[in-house]
């Protein structure tokens, strides 16, 4: 677990269900642990920064090892309230809407395109950063990118044309850095790429 902003901590674990690198991330101020899996050194790792108090998802597939962590700390899951379908059968998990403060300095914005819930977290700490679901991500080397193709269901053309005006409005935020459920973090020149992605100059 390594520091990027001030207050934040990034860790990357290997998730065998996908046969990749995932990221995790723990606001330790806002006591917000964002799509965990357990680090190297157990939860006992996360306690050594903070006690978390709500785990948020970024959209409803990355419950990760939220269950075992949640149930560690004795802490709530949340996710968008268009992702709840996929928790029928457990764990319980709470709602939030877009535009929601889910934690202490951190709101939930809308991503979407990809699947309805799919949530941009903009964190207040240190000059302002967007932590992404899936609908954006950065490959190895360094460079912003969409999923694949085959991962965007029938339309791939349409559902990059959504995010690329989803990523445009955000661009009005305040930030400077860019987190990722999938990727290294971009801790500076956050907005000036993801303007370039877009082709916003």
């Amino acid at each position: 677990m390594n520091e990027v902003l001030p207050g934040v901590l990034h860790w990357t674990t290997h998730h065998e269900g996908i046969g990749s690198d995932v990221h995790s991330h723990f606001a330790v101020e806002a006591a917000a642990l964002i799509d965990p899996r357990v680090p190297e050194g157990g939860v006992d790792e996360i306690a050594r920064y903070g006690r978390p108090d709500r785990i948020l998802l970024s959209n409803r597939h990355h419950l990760r090892h939220s269950e075992c962590i949640a149930e560690a700390f004795g802490c709530p899951i949340r996710c968008h309230e268009a992702g709840l379908h996929e928790f029928g059968d457990g764990p319980p998990v709470q709602p939030f809407r877009f535009g929601d403060e889910v934690a202490p300095g951190i709101t939930a914005l809308e991503m979407g395109a990809l699947t309805p819930e799919d949530t941009v977290f903009r964190l207040d700490a240190g000059p302002g950063a967007l932590l992404f679901a899936d609908g954006l991500v950065r490959g190895s080397d360094g460079s912003l990118a969409f999923v694949p193709d085959w991962l965007m269901g029938d339309d791939p053309p349409e559902v990059k044309r959504g995010l690329t005006v989803s990523l445009r409005r955000l661009l009005d935020e305040e930030f400077d850095a860019l987190l990722f459920a999938h990727g290294e973090p971009m801790a500076e020149g956050g907005h000036a790429a993801l303007r370039a992605f877009v082709g916003g100059g």
